[in-house]
């Protein structure tokens, strides 16, 4: 997944860039903890990655030699689908200067360089020079545009005839507390204010991408909702994962819920017994949704 911008980013929707998790809207005392997240959040779930990237292996076929990678973020994407089409180069887009070079550097310390370009771009007004590609992904990206309709004819005119467009989306924040009593209900609280807060600010999120890919010109192959859950024991880093989460979205929540949320949320990062990276009760759930689509041939209907 699902998805980046640094804080001065964050509300410019008119530019494409990866928000795996746009629930995590930075604080101004973190600005920078996003990029950690989206590389956390690709190593926890990195076996479901796998998975969703082999099966757009199977849908894309054979001779991927161009791949697009839209609202690249840190490269999980990217690195993912490099390793999933060994023949194919990266066209890794980004409206964030940072998060291109922190991309670019991710690649040179993989000896990747030779696979991988840079493209600083606002998608939502096409991609200037990206033509005949085989593939494009965009992971938690496509809702951050105020006219989508606009970003998917670029996107139509990037591809090949026959190329293949796979959307990933997720659903809204993660959980990562019991569902059961006080605790899942605290995030339910919290899930439900920042869903609020993403209404007037992200008006695309959640949207009927089906129905948007048909309008502007693509056949839907396959839509698929999945659960990715990670239960004890988990892997390394799924503690830091909820921390750096918490952490970020503390900030967006202040006059959003009540004192008593705000203060169990402190004590959730706070370093004491209920710390979630010290919890022996922890999990990650996170709703990943999917849209396979090709252009429509000219003369030809959805």
């Amino acid at each position: 997944m699902a998805h980046a911008h640094q804080h001065q980013h964050q509300h410019q929707h008119g530019k494409l860039s990866a928000h795996a998790h746009d629930h995590t809207h930075a604080s101004d005392s973190t600005p920078n903890g996003l990029p950690e997240i989206l590389d956390l959040d690709a190593a926890l779930f990195a076996p479901h990655l796998t998975a969703l990237t082999g099966r757009i292996a199977c849908l894309a076929g054979d001779d991927v030699r161009h791949v697009v990678d839209l609202g690249s973020g840190t490269g999980t994407g990217t690195f993912a689908l490099l390793d999933q089409f060994p023949t194919a180069r990266v066209t890794a887009v980004d409206s964030s200067p940072a998060m291109l070079e922190r991309l670019a550097s991710a690649a040179r310390d993989r000896g990747l360089v030779d696979r991988v370009r840079t493209l600083e771009a606002d998608a939502g007004a096409g991609l200037p020079g990206v033509v005949d590609a085989d593939l494009v992904w965009a992971s938690a990206s496509l809702h951050h545009l105020d006219d989508p309709g606009t970003a998917l004819a670029g996107i139509r005119a990037a591809l090949r005839p026959g190329g293949l467009l796979a959307v990933a989306e997720v659903d809204g924040m993660p959980s990562f507390l019991p569902e059961d009593g006080e605790p899942g209900k605290l995030e339910a609280r919290c899930r439900a204010a920042l869903d609020g807060l993403h209404a007037q600010r992200l008006p695309h999120r959640g949207a009927d991408w089906g129905s948007l890919l048909m309008t502007a010109g693509f056949s839907v192959e396959q839509e698929r909702a999945e659960p990715w859950e990670l239960r004890a024991p988990l892997p390394e880093g799924a503690g830091r994962y909820a921390f750096l989460v918490f952490e970020r979205i503390r900030g967006s929540l202040d006059g959003r819920v009540g004192a008593d949320d705000l203060a169990a949320l402190d004590r959730l990062i706070g370093g004491g017994p209920e710390d979630v990276r010290h919890r022996g009760d922890l999990v990650v759930r996170s709703l990943r949704r999917t849209w396979m689509a090709r252009p429509v041939e000219q003369g030809m209907k959805a």
